[in-house]
């Protein structure tokens, strides 16, 4: 500084530049500081973030181990299904295997006491006689119903029944049917009517047989004046199988309920009906089965219609047959020729009497090697083979069948008399061309069966 200088005025020169000074150094502190807490605000939003991360991290970690925890019970619970379905499917088949050996075992002794019980029919003069042989002829007609309608219902609900589709014809149907529904139509004094048809439709023949079997059954049960109606009709792509009844009718809101096993109407309980319910139940698993659909119309007092509906078909080239008489003379098969073939004595006793009654040179077997006895007599030449489908030791009554026409170098009549319902049973006698019979065999059906193959 210099002397000439005032002092005065170089002080306050400093303390300006001090105080620019200061609010410099105050400034840069305020920007410092607001620097310090932007990143303090920033490390504690940086630790939040932190803390949440960790305590998501937790949470995921305890639902993962839920999950594996629910994903480990489902994996065993799967098991558990899986193995109940095994067992349940092993069951089933144990039901059906079992249903089927006890319904060949049951219906073995009833078709014995069916032939039994027509001799005895026949044999009786006296009518309180008549009376009772025929009231053990309606119960034997029962159990026969009722256990044929459990073993259906057992191998459809194991899926044993595998339909066939084919073409079927209808007329040909109805005229089979026509036979065994006419005599219970004519005893309770209703009237039975068929339309004769070239209508034919693409389905299993012996399942759609069935169903309409059995619609035929439940009308002409539960129909006590009137009388029962079956025919067929086009409806577009389709044709309608209709079996019509003057019955009691069925009530609206009965009429699903009717289609449940052991289920009937409350008009045919008011009317005094009797039976047990599973021939609807049978018709309606079937006709899910082969895709039908199956239709009803009733009005109480008045009757109802069961319909049918299947797929149209071409009518397949098959020659007509003619109807046979429940009611042939005896002497028609006079000095006609049979073997009969059963491992079951008591069947093959009941046979071969009913045979001789109706005048028929009848020779007994057992076995082949009874075959072979019989046909090493060269004056016995059977016209016709009346044999068990299953014999004894595996043997079957196919077997029979071509020993004896290969020995007779004759394709000689057949009729396999089994109660094995299968499709197998009946293709493999088709093969043979072979007449199927079902067990327990009625002896107007044997009867007409024999005059249709003989004449």
């Amino acid at each position: 500084m210099n002397d000439e200088d005032d002092p005065s005025e170089y002080s306050t020169s400093r303390q300006a530049d001090l105080r620019r000074a200061i609010d410099k150094l105050r400034k840069i502190n305020a920007a410092l500081m607001k620097r310090v807490e932007r990143s303090m605000d920033q490390q504690a939003s940086s630790f939040s973030l932190f803390q949440t991360a960790i305590n998501q991290e937790a949470q995921i970690r305890r639902r993962t181990e839920e999950l594996n925890h629910a994903l480990t019970k489902l994996a065993h619970t799967n098991v558990e299904l899986s193995e109940a379905r095994d067992e349940a499917e092993r069951a089933n088949v144990f039901k059906t295997r079992f249903f089927t050996a006890v319904g060949h075992d049951l219906l073995q002794p009833l078709h014995a006491a069916r032939l039994t019980l027509s001799e005895l029919t026949d044999a009786q003069s006296d009518a309180d006689q008549k009376k009772l042989t025929l009231n053990i002829s309606n119960a034997l007609v029962s159990i026969e119903e009722l256990l044929t309608s459990i073993l259906d219902i057992s191998k459809l609900e194991a899926g044993v029944f595998v339909p066939n589709i084919q073409p079927v014809s209808l007329g040909a149907i109805f005229e089979q049917l026509a036979n065994s529904v006419e005599p219970v139509t004519r005893r309770k004094g209703l009237r039975f009517l068929w339309r004769p048809t070239d209508l034919a439709v693409s389905s299993d023949p012996l399942m759609l047989r069935r169903i309409i079997q059995n619609l035929l059954a439940n009308a002409a049960h539960y129909t006590d004046s009137g009388g029962v109606l079956v025919a067929a009709r086009p409806r577009g792509n389709d044709v309608a199988i209709e079996v019509w009844d003057t019955g009691p009718g069925i009530l609206p809101q009965e009429q699903n309920r009717i289609f449940e096993e052991f289920q009937r109407g409350t008009a045919s309980e008011r009317a005094g009906a009797t039976g047990f319910g599973l021939g609807l139940a049978i018709v309606r698993r079937m006709s899910d089965a082969l895709g039908h659909r199956l239709e009803l119309r009733s009005l109480v007092g008045h009757g109802s219609r069961f319909s049918i509906l299947a797929p149209s078909a071409s009518a397949p080239h098959a020659p007509k047959t003619a109807r046979s008489s429940l009611h042939d003379e005896s002497s028609y098969f006079a000095a006609k020729q049979a073997i009969v073939v059963d491992d079951d004595l008591t069947v093959l006793g009941a046979m071969q009497t009913l045979l001789l009654r109706w005048g028929v040179d009848v020779r007994p077997a057992r076995d082949l090697e009874d075959v072979d006895d019989i046909l090493a007599d060269p004056t016995f030449r059977p016209a016709i083979i009346l044999a068990d489908y299953h014999l004894d030791e595996g043997i079957y009554g196919l077997d029979v069948v071509e020993r004896i026409r290969k020995r007779l170098a004759s394709d000689i009549p057949a009729v396999l008399i089994t109660a094995d319902r299968t499709e197998a049973a009946a293709e493999a006698a088709q093969r043979l061309h072979c007449e199927l019979l079902l067990k327990p065999v009625r002896p107007g059906e044997l009867r007409a069966l024999m005059k249709h193959l003989l004449g």
